[in-house]
Parts: C-alpha cells; sequence; structure tokens
C-alpha cells in the first residue's frame, strides 16, 4: 500500500499545545460502524459503553527521557533516550551526534554520566549509563525533561506543567518515553462513573517509544521496518479480557498501544494469552481484529502507522472522511487533543487504493 494514501492537510492551528482542562472536557468524536459520527464530551464515554464492557488501559509511565549533558571539552550535548537495552544501557537521540564518538563520556551531573559505546544512523547513540535502577530514575526525576512529541512547541529545558499534564492517571511502571495519550483523559470522577456503569477496567503494560512520532521514509508500506516496544499482559488480566469475550461483552482497548499489544497476544481463534516481550506489530488495511471491539484513541499525525492501524480498523475511506469532519468542527489533534470512540468496522478484504 502507498503511504501516501495516508496522507491528508491538517491546518496548524488545530494541533493541541496544551490539554483540556479539566482532563475530561476534551471532545469526543463517536465513530459508529454503521452510522454518521457523533460529537460529544470525553464526559459521555460512560453512557457509551455498557455494562459486561471491558476496558483496557495502558499503566506505563513517562520518563523524563531528555537530558542535556557535556563532553569534556565543554561541548553540549542534548539525549532523547527512547528504548531501555539493559539495566544501565539505553539507545538514544543526541544533538548533535556528529561531535560525539565511541567510548565518549556526556556528563550530567558530577556524579551522573553515561559513555558512548556505539553511533548509529540518524543521531541515534547507544549509551551505558554509570547507574541503573531506582537510582537511575531518581537521577533522571532530578536533571530530565519531559520528552514531549516536536508537534507541542516547548523549550529545551521544558515546562513544569508538563510533569503532571503529559502523565495519565493508570501510570503506573517507569519505562515510556511517550504518553499513551487515549487515557490522558481520564479523572477520577469519570473513571469511578463507568464502574458504576458495570463495565471491568484492567490494566496492561507497553513501554512506549518515541519511533511512534518517527516519519515514514519508505514509499510502500511492505517496506517499512516498525520500531518494537516491550509489553506485558498478566495471565489474570488475560483470563479476564476472555470471560468477557466469552459472556458477549466488548472490548474496549484505550489507545493503539493497547490495541497493538492485545492484537499481539491474542490467537487466531480469539484467545487472549499471556504476554511478556517485545512486539512490532505493524497494523494496516486488510488486518483482521481478533482483540477489540472497540478502540479509543486521539487524532493521529498523516501517513502515520497510527493513521494506518485506526484505518485498518474502521476503514481508510471512513477514517478520511472522520478526519476531515474534526477538522471542519475544530477538533484539537494530537497527543494533547481531542479523542475518538472508534468501533470496528466489519472485518473484509484489503480496501483498494
Amino acid at each position: 500500500m502507498r503511504v501516501s494514501d495516508f496522507n491528508f492537510e491538517l491546518p496548524p492551528e488545530n494541533i493541541a499545545q496544551q490539554p483540556a482542562e479539566p482532563r475530561d472536557r476534551a471532545r469526543l468524536l463517536h465513530v459508529p460502524a454503521n452510522a454518521e459520527p457523533a460529537d460529544l464530551y470525553f464526559t459521555d464515554l460512560a453512557n457509551l459503553l455498557q455494562p459486561g464492557d471491558l476496558l483496557v488501559t495502558n499503566n506505563t509511565r513517562v520518563i523524563p527521557a531528555r537530558l542535556t549533558g557535556n563532553k569534556h571539552s565543554g561541548a553540549k550535548i542534548e539525549i532523547t533516550l527512547h528504548k531501555s537495552e539493559g539495566p544501565s544501557l539505553w539507545k538514544a537521540f543526541a544533538r548533535p551526534a556528529k561531535k560525539l564518538k565511541q567510548g565518549e563520556v556526556v556528563q550530567f551531573t558530577s556524579e551522573f554520566y553515561a559513555v558512548v559505546k556505539s553511533k548509529c544512523d540518524a543521531g541515534e547513540v547507544t549509551l551505558l549509563f554509570n547507574i541503573s535502577g531506582i537510582a537511575f530514575l531518581d537521577a533522571l526525576r532530578t536533571n530530565g525533561v519531559m520528552p514531549l512529541p516536536p508537534y507541542i512547541k516547548r523549550p529545551w529545558e521544558g515546562c513544569q506543567a508538563d510533569q503532571l499534564s503529559y502523565q495519565t492517571l493508570f501510570a503506573q511502571k517507569d519505562g515510556a518515553v511517550a504518553a499513551p495519550t487515549a487515557s490522558l483523559h481520564f479523572t477520577p470522577n469519570l473513571v469511578q462513573a463507568i464502574k458504576d456503569r458495570g463495565v471491568q477496567i484492567e490494566q496492561l503494560t507497553l513501554h512506549v517509544g518515541v519511533g511512534t512520532f518517527l516519519p515514514i521514509k519508505v514509499d510502500d508500506t511492505k517496506d517499512h521496518i516498525m520500531h518494537s516496544e516491550w509489553g506485558e499482559i498478566s495471565a489474570q488480566v488475560a483470563e479476564q479480557i476472555n470471560q468477557v469475550k466469552q459472556n458477549g461483552g466488548r472490548i474496549i482497548a484505550s489507545g493503539t498501544t493497547s490495541l497493538r499489544l492485545l492484537e499481539s497476544a491474542t490467537s487466531k481463534d480469539g484467545i487472549v494469552g499471556a504476554f511478556e516481550g517485545e512486539t512490532d506489530i505493524f497494523i494496516t488495511p486488510g488486518y483482521t481484529f481478533r482483540a477489540a471491539n472497540l478502540l479509543l484513541t486521539n487524532f493521529h499525525l498523516p501517513k502515520s502507522t497510527l493513521f494506518m492501524l485506526v484505518a485498518a480498523f474502521s476503514g481508510l475511506d471512513k477514517m478520511k472522511q472522520v478526519y476531515q469532519h474534526a477538522m471542519d468542527k475544530n477538533y484539537r489533534f494530537y497527543s494533547y487533543g481531542d479523542a475518538s470512540l472508534l468501533e470496528l468496522a466489519h472485518n473484509s478484504p484489503k480496501e483498494s487504493l
């Protein structure tokens, strides 16, 4: 499939720079499978769910993954961590990477530094830090900045408000360098309303990587190499999901991250299994979904893997119409933007493009 088929024009003023306040007052576009979309608010979500449904959220926690350090020469180096390779080993993007050599030290404080173990293309380096575990996370919290995507304009030193705004209500397990943004809209009151509705809420973990924002540099989707991310679904959560499905309840994935991990853990006969490890699943139109009936998600970048996923879920032609509706109605796009609730279209052969 041609990557250009997933393109659309988005006015810059539709890109949200700040989250809605309060969070659950973001707008929600309900997109049924066989009806026109409805303009609602996120507070209406509980009424769109049914007793016996199950909502799956991602409990990953975003770490302050952007750091500023110096070489021994004094030259400033900006680092954005994007994937853990071990207890103290991280892949990262460095700026300017050309000033770094293998074996050089980047000093963040007198007691916190990293050694460049290797260099790759596009400014990527592998760093070995001098500390790990809780001490490493404490050092990040003291010296790091939240790694907001580039379309949210902030100074390199960051903004204090983002420390809370770019973290979901469900965040528990450190490891993400990007937020599972569909869940940014939840508040304690809304969670309680969903539970009072008779809907279960279960959690999985997928540590979202910065690869979710990287542009696709090929012309055909079959040539794209998808980034991998670490995820985990416990046996207990898998059992709960399967029980709800057997009882006729619907599975609602909160975010593309939850959906990708659910699909990675689901067999061809629709049974969700326990999962722990890496997933690089790349979903495009023609994919047969097995795990979820509805997808709660924000509005995504043109020609991105995430827009391809929602096009696979609800149909490319329909999603182009939905996105045009959202732009016409001044919905706010991307990480701090508004949300949509998509119902799964009937699985069908790949759309002709």
